[in-house]
């Protein structure tokens, strides 16, 4: 555990600080496009924060390689590489889109490429574990199908629930940390070896975005663009590929008989491998989602539109920040609830505690329908919009006073002012203060010295 924190820690801090600098890159570019109908945010902000986030994962994958206890992935697995190579690729892609705004197939086909080079080099899916009738092994066109649609998939859910400030980032470390926790225990509670790449993954991932989150909590100073979105998508998915399809469900010997039936008996257990989308299941229902109303209202299912679920949480009347800590809520909720359940299945105590928080997520989304306030008490300890607001009276309009004419020692005292009184030659004159008059912009007291001057 502690190297994992290490690399944790250094792919962190290489990307926190690499991202300020990236930021002054991008604006020197020119890599801050105008205010879309789509976006909330109100004005132009860089992007572009991916390529802090790639050399975060090169330097999560550099240390880890020269730890003595990670080393091994390394030279046991060429998974590394592979990872290393379709995240370059996927990532050059996203930095051009970034900046030229690519067009939406020409992106696909290259997130496809980018999982045709990662199965390539032996990041694929091997086999599958299916309930009721055992472990299924693969062909190798099936596998490459399989592994292609399931980056593919992973990719656009991340990049299409990019759209508030730190949501994407956030919701996508939540779902590192609870496939890392999996991961580690099937790696040193079952001592399978195959688990220890997606353990690693999952570790750089959490240090990918939580070196770049301080950089786009709300107000954001940066976006990740689909430089980054499209890189945390690819590196999640990899290492759900790295769980479902490496690992050997017999290798687990936790039941006795048939392969059937130690499949079927170890369902609660295979639940984050059978089903590794749960894990990101709120960006997956917004994917389809959106697919679904796009096509429905005859548009490609590409068109961006004010529709995700984030956009919902917004018209209703959510703040900014609360939509995007809600959506963290029901993400973590399901991602850690799958995984508990599959550790614990036999405890009720688990399932009551997600029907539990489960309306408890429900209220929050309600909150819009009615206006809490918390007792005086309590005020100094909740934001300003919970607190109890008090009418004030505001101060009476004071009179403008002529250019040039001096301050007099209280409001209540100030002559009043008369404008366009009949002057000499036709010219209006601005009467002041203490009998100051005003011809054109300069005024002048009744001895004659100009207002404004020492006498």
């Amino acid at each position: 555990m502690r190297d994992y924190l290490l690399t944790l820690c250094v792919t962190a801090a290489v990307t926190y600080l690499l991202t300020g600098p990236v930021r002054k890159f991008a604006i020197a570019t020119g890599a801050m496009p105008e205010i879309r109908a789509r976006d909330v945010h109100r004005e132009p902000t860089p992007r572009l924060g991916g390529i802090a986030m790639f050399f975060g994962l090169c330097a999560g994958l550099l240390v880890a390689d020269h730890l003595q206890n990670l080393n091994s992935v390394f030279e046991l697995s060429n998974e590394p590489r592979a990872l290393l190579s379709g995240a370059a690729l996927i990532w050059i892609i996203g930095v051009l889109d970034d900046k030229f705004e690519i067009d939406a197939l020409i992106k696909l086909g290259g997130q496809m490429i980018a999982a045709g080079v990662m199965v390539m080099q032996g990041l694929t899916i091997l086999w599958i574990p299916v309930p009721g009738i055992g472990t299924v092994s693969l062909t190798s066109w099936q596998g490459t199908l399989l592994t292609v649609a399931l980056v593919v998939i992973t990719i656009n859910a991340v990049n299409f629930v990019d759209g508030l400030d730190g949501l994407a980032a956030g919701m996508v470390c939540l779902a590192a940390a609870a496939f890392f926790l999996y991961s580690y225990r099937i790696w040193y509670g079952y001592m399978i070896e195959a688990a220890a790449p997606a353990t690693l993954f999952t570790a750089i991932l959490m240090g990918m975005c939580l070196g770049f989150l301080p950089h786009n909590m709300h107000p954001a100073r940066i976006f990740m663009g689909d430089s980054g979105s499209m890189l945390i998508g690819l590196v999640l998915a990899a290492a759900a590929i790295s769980v479902t399809g490496q690992v050997d469900p017999d290798a687990l010997k936790i039941f006795e008989g048939s392969t059937r039936q130690a499949t079927h008996a170890a369902l609660p257990v295979f639940i984050p491998l059978l089903l590794p989308l749960t894990i990101i299941a709120i960006p997956v229902a917004d994917l389809v989602l959106a697919i679904v109303r796009r096509t429905w209202n005859g548009q490609s299912p590409f068109a961006a539109d004010r529709g995700h679920l984030h956009h919902r949480l917004l018209e209703i009347g959510h703040s900014h920040s609360r939509a995007v800590l809600i959506m963290y809520f029901w993400s973590a909720l399901i991602a850690f609830g799958v995984v508990a359940y599959s550790v614990h299945s036999a405890s009720m105590w688990i399932v009551l505690a997600i029907v539990a928080l489960s309306a408890v997520g429900l209220v929050l989304l309600l909150l819009p329908r009615f206006t809490p306030r918390a007792p005086r008490w309590a005020e100094a300890f909740v934001p300003p919009r919970y607190r109890r607001r008090t009418v004030q009276s505001e101060p009476a309009a004071v009179p403008a006073l002529a250019y040039g004419a001096e301050t007099p020692e209280a409001p209540e005292e100030r002559a009043p002012v008369a404008v366009g009184a009949p002057g000499v030659n036709g010219v209006n004159r601005v009467h002041g203060v203490n009998g100051a008059t005003a011809i054109g912009p300069r005024s002048r007291f009744p001895d004659g010295r100009k207002a404004g001057t020492r006498g």
